[in-house]
């Protein structure tokens, strides 16, 4: 009983005097990431149970959201038992040092903040770990320190389950008060994602094949980076993760980047990239169709029509090429070029669709 009060005394001290936040850790991994003591993991517990690869999905798109991303770009894919997905964001990063120590419990770099949103408690250290013990593979293909990084798992969906429809997207609406929410659908990883897009509306996220989200990425590095900058392409690593597919100067070199972020293309897969035939993706959102106006009232219209028009993501995609194809002749004609792909907005009514453009010099 003597040595308890001493114990408590000396923790006491050891407060005042450093702060509470000291006792809060078990050890100090550099680069703003800690190793919590099991007390502090204990108190922020929670249910992580990951009990399909639905969840594993979730506790991705938190991480990304708590590592501050902005941008984030899922590819997904299944063959046989064996589900595939990458993710790269454009958040803080992780030091190669702390790549595999991420996964181990208690590890974060949510010292004085823990989340609370839908899902949950986020912020003790242990979903990661949570995630790697239920799946065949978690790993960090590549990241450092303020350049975002690319996660890669691989699960057996025998061991892991997920949810037998995963074609289907969901039907999206505004709610009274304007704000998006999923109404139907299965609730499979494209609804896990979009109900994360309608919950954090400042995040773009992008879902597809490994192709196309490389072409997503190729795309939308191509718009914001500095021209100058893809001149030295052999320093791509200091480049932030997702804008690297835009340094390749081939499809050969297009192919070894993509390998090194856990986005397997083929070299014929690449070349049609680079030529602009494989087009980017447009985000979640836009692809289940809520460009449509929020609701100016927050008074429900029960004889309001609700069987807007609604286009499937696949139709509206080939829809898009076909109008790239029928504006060719016009540029031609008019000397102009596409800048970008046509973009297209599903109205409750109609469809509206613009065109951007450039003119040759």
């Amino acid at each position: 009983m003597h040595e308890h009060n001493d114990t408590e005394d000396l923790l006491d001290f050891v407060s005042s005097v450093s702060g509470e936040a000291y006792l809060k850790i078990e050890e100090n991994l550099g680069d703003g990431f800690v190793r919590l003591r099991t007390s502090e993991a204990e108190r922020r517990q929670a249910r992580h149970d990951i009990r399909s690869f639905e969840d594993v999905v979730i506790e991705l798109l938190r991480n990304a959201r708590d590592a501050h991303a902005q941008r984030l770009f899922i590819a997904t894919a299944r063959e046989k038992d064996l589900r595939t997905l990458t993710m790269v964001d454009d958040g803080i990063g992780v030091p190669p040092t702390l790549h595999d120590a991420v996964f181990e419990p208690r590890v974060t770099s949510k010292l004085d903040t823990m989340v609370m949103d839908r899902w949950g408690v986020h912020g003790r250290g242990m979903a990661l770990f949570s995630v790697r013990t239920n799946v065949r593979e978690i790993r960090i293909a590549t990241s450092d320190a303020h350049l975002g990084a690319s996660v890669a798992v691989t699960a057996d969906t025998a061991e892991l389950p997920e949810r037998a429809d995963q074609s289907q997207w969901p039907v999206v609406e505004h709610d009274p008060a304007g704000r998006l929410q999923v109404v139907r659908g299965p609730h499979n990883i494209v609804r896990r994602i979009v109900e994360f897009a309608c919950e954090h509306p400042e995040l773009d996220i992008y879902l597809g094949s490994p192709a196309e989200i490389v072409a997503t990425l190729y795309a939308a590095a191509r718009e914001t980076l500095d021209t100058s900058r893809l001149l030295f392409s052999d320093q791509a690593e200091r480049l932030p993760v997702w804008q690297r597919p835009a340094t390749a100067a081939d499809a050969h070199e297009l192919v070894g980047i993509c390998s090194d972020l856990a986005l397997p293309v083929s070299e014929r897969t690449a070349h049609r990239i680079l030529g602009g035939h494989l087009s980017p993706l447009d985000t979640v959102i836009s692809q289940v169709g809520t460009d449509e106006e929020a609701p100016t009232t927050v008074e429900p219209d029960i004889y309001r029509d609700r069987r807007g028009l609604k286009i499937h993501h696949t139709d509206l995609a080939r829809f898009k090429q076909d109008l790239a194809r029928a504006f060719d002749d016009l540029a031609e004609r008019y000397y102009v070029h596409l800048k970008g792909e046509p973009k297209v907005t599903v109205t409750r009514d109609g469809l509206r669709v613009r065109f951007d453009v450039e003119k040759e010099e």
